[in-house]
């Protein structure tokens, strides 16, 4: 079934909407959500409560042109606070790596201004990520928005985990000298 034809179900309020999307997607929510969980009960809960916030949000949003990547916010969003609640050191500790080695290249929060600069960050990374080749970006989306392993991602890609490592380092460089040419302190 088609994305809009699924946010139409949402919009009328039938049930068969999430029995639809746990059809199409469920696999991919529960594969977000086990990747920053690494625990498979708590992925499925937290594609549960994915469909719920889904039922809630739909209406007022109708995302029917981007059901999944609104879908992956969703569950990315639930699976983090549930590691944060479980306090599970092993992924809490992964949590805090990734975060860490984006912390050199994105901008420092500036308070009220924050919320502001957000929409125009996302958008100059957008934009960079757009002007990358194919793989760069894939392997950069699968650390940093999927949590995968270093291991996962030399697997994935086919190449040594020290490719996988440099290849990183250096686009978080060049992601840093970006935004310092779109404007953003970094």
């Amino acid at each position: 079934m088609e994305d809009a034809a699924i946010v139409d179900l949402f919009l009328a309020r039938e049930e068969s909407a999430i029995r639809y999307t746990a059809e199409k997607y469920g696999a991919r929510l529960r594969g977000i959500a086990q990747g920053i969980l690494n625990d498979r009960t708590a992925a499925e809960e937290c594609e549960n409560d994915a469909y719920w916030e889904a039922w809630r949000r739909i209406p007022p949003h109708e995302p029917r042109d981007y059901l999944f990547a609104f879908l992956g916010r969703i569950i990315r969003h639930l699976a983090i606070d549930a590691c944060r609640r479980r306090g599970a050191d092993k992924r809490s500790a992964l949590f805090c790596e990734l975060t860490e080695e984006l912390a050199n290249c994105l901008p420092a929060p500036a308070g009220v201004e924050e919320a502001f600069n957000a929409r125009a960050l996302g958008e100059a990374i957008n934009g960079f990520l757009s002007g990358c080749p194919a793989r760069r970006r894939q392997l950069f989306v699968r650390r940093y928005w999927y949590f995968d392993s270093v291991e996962a991602l030399s697997r994935r890609f086919g190449v040594s985990q020290s490719n996988v490592k440099t290849t990183l380092f250096r686009m978080r460089n060049d992601l840093k000298d970006y935004l310092l040419r779109e404007g953003f302190e970094v």
